[in-house]
C-alpha cells in the first residue's frame, strides 16, 4: 500500500464524513485521484463500509450492549469459519471475532434490553451444535470506542486542597 493510501485511509478511521475534497488537502491527491481510491478500496473490500460512533447514553432511546464469549468444539464436518457464519447471521451481532486465549469467540451484540441479548444467546448461539459454552458480560459503562472518548473533558471531580 503506498503512503497516499494509507494517509486516505487513517482520514477515514479519524472520520468518514470527510469530503472528497477535504480527502485530497489531507492526502497530497487530486479529489479525483481520491474518488478513485476510494472506488477501489471498496471494489477490493478493503473498506467494508462508513460508520458513526453513537454514544447511546445520550440518546433517549433503551440501548444494551454486550460481549459474549463463546467457546465451541469443533469436528471434522465444522470449521471456525462454519460456526462464525452462523453467529454473524445475526443482526444482533455488532462485532464477531476468533480469539486466542481462554475463549474461542467475542461475540460484541446490541439489543434494545438485557432480554433481546438473552434471547440471542439462548437461542441464536447455544443451540448450536459446536458450542460448549458461553459466557454473556453486559456493557455497563462506554469510555472509549474507536478512539473517541465519551467524557466532556471537564470532568475533574477532585477537591482542592488548602495548606
Amino acid at each position: 500500500m503506498d503512503e497516499a493510501t494509507r494517509t486516505l485511509i487513517d482520514a477515514l478511521v479519524a472520520d468518514a464524513r470527510e469530503s472528497t475534497a477535504d480527502l485530497a488537502r489531507q492526502t497530497g491527491l487530486e479529489e479525483a485521484a481520491v474518488e478513485t481510491a476510494l472506488a477501489e478500496l471498496e471494489e477490493s473490500g478493503a473498506l467494508r463500509g462508513y460508520t458513526a460512533i453513537v454514544d447511546w447514553d445520550e440518546l433517549d432511546e433503551e440501548h444494551i450492549s454486550a460481549i459474549v464469549e463463546v467457546n465451541v468444539e469443533l469436528d471434522r464436518e465444522t470449521d471456525y469459519d462454519d460456526v462464525a457464519r452462523r453467529i454473524a447471521e445475526s443482526e444482533a451481532v455488532d462485532s464477531l471475532r476468533l480469539m486466542s486465549g481462554d475463549y474461542d469467540f467475542a461475540v460484541h451484540v446490541s439489543g434494545s434490553s438485557m432480554g433481546d441479548v438473552s434471547r440471542f444467546v439462548s437461542e441464536e448461539v447455544a443451540p448450536l451444535p459446536a458450542v460448549t459454552k458461553t459466557v454473556t458480560h453486559y456493557v455497563m459503562e462506554t469510555y472509549k470506542e474507536r478512539g473517541i472518548a465519551f467524557t466532556d473533558g471537564d470532568d475533574d471531580d477532585r477537591l482542592s486542597v488548602t495548606p
